[in-house]
């Protein structure tokens, strides 16, 4: 089982999913499956191994799949890929495809790095508690916030966290939410936890053009995350392609975990609803 010893700086990439597979932080038209459902991946990473091997291994993949010129990075965006769009219009040949598959694949499952995937029924949740309903994409940040710093506070290590922009008045509000969470904890997680963990009192936000390797990343399985959780919860049928189980079974050696009872759920898969 894959799992990730700090003994300093971790770096942690989240990503909700901006696909519409993956949903939005919308509440609007919450009947259609695709809306219903919101999915915040994060991805954590020990910061030298990152640097040093994470994002090396994942420049050579994607400079051999789909050659680029250094100064103008190939970004990895799943609903690209699926549809096999420039710069991945390479894919429609099934060879290249299978290759870059089992690739990726193979990357995936050899780095090291952690998974807590946040899952939010935003109909039942909007059902249950009327208008004091928490603003999804805010609710599962906050529980994302609460896990990664568990995690970094039982090894006694620090982190950063990093999410992709959505836009000015969306980024402004989140970096207000994150900021107030810091400041103020949860009714889980104390001010004194969060701030022990997280080195900065401000999120970082980078948008997908600036090449971030673990928001790629992130990008790439949220959608994939999401359909497990809601397949395990029974939320919807198994559909799956057998490359998406095979993701689904290199996700399940990545989550989170409470180690003395390798207990997963509640830890690297929430389930809100």
């Amino acid at each position: 089982m894959s799992r990730i010893w700090i003994q300093g700086h971790c770096e942690f990439y989240s990503n909700c999913g901006t696909l519409p597979e993956s949903g939005d932080h919308t509440e609007s038209n919450l009947d259609n499956p695709n809306n219903r459902y919101l999915c915040l991946l994060g991805v954590f990473i020990e910061g030298e191994m990152y640097r040093t091997s994470f994002c090396p291994t994942l420049d050579r993949l994607k400079q051999d799949h789909f050659p680029h010129c250094p100064d103008k990075p190939v970004i990895l965006h799943r609903r690209d890929l699926v549809d096999k769009r420039w710069p991945f219009s390479r894919l429609k040949d099934p060879n290249n495809e299978q290759r870059f598959n089992a690739n990726l694949l193979e990357f995936l499952d050899s780095k090291n790095y952690g998974l807590i995937s946040v899952t939010i029924d935003k109909k039942r949740h909007k059902e249950k508690y009327a208008e004091a309903a928490y603003h999804p994409y805010h609710y599962c940040l906050a529980v994302l916030m609460e896990r990664y710093s568990g995690f970094l506070n039982h090894y006694n290590a620090v982190g950063d966290i990093m999410v992709e922009s959505r836009g000015g008045t969306e980024d402004r509000t989140l970096k207000h939410i994150y900021e107030y969470l810091y400041a103020n904890g949860t009714r889980y997680t104390s001010t004194e936890a969060f701030q022990k963990a997280f080195t900065s009192s401000k999120l970082k936000l980078k948008p997908k053009e600036a090449n971030i390797l673990g928001l790629q990343i992130a990008d790439l399985l949220a959608y994939d995350a999401k359909q497990q959780i809601l397949i395990e919860r029974n939320e919807i049928p198994d559909g799956r392609t057998e490359f998406a189980k095979a993701i689904s079974e290199v996700l399940d050696k990545k989550y989170n975990r409470r180690e003395s009872q390798n207990k997963v759920w509640g830890y690297g898969k929430v389930f809100l609803g």
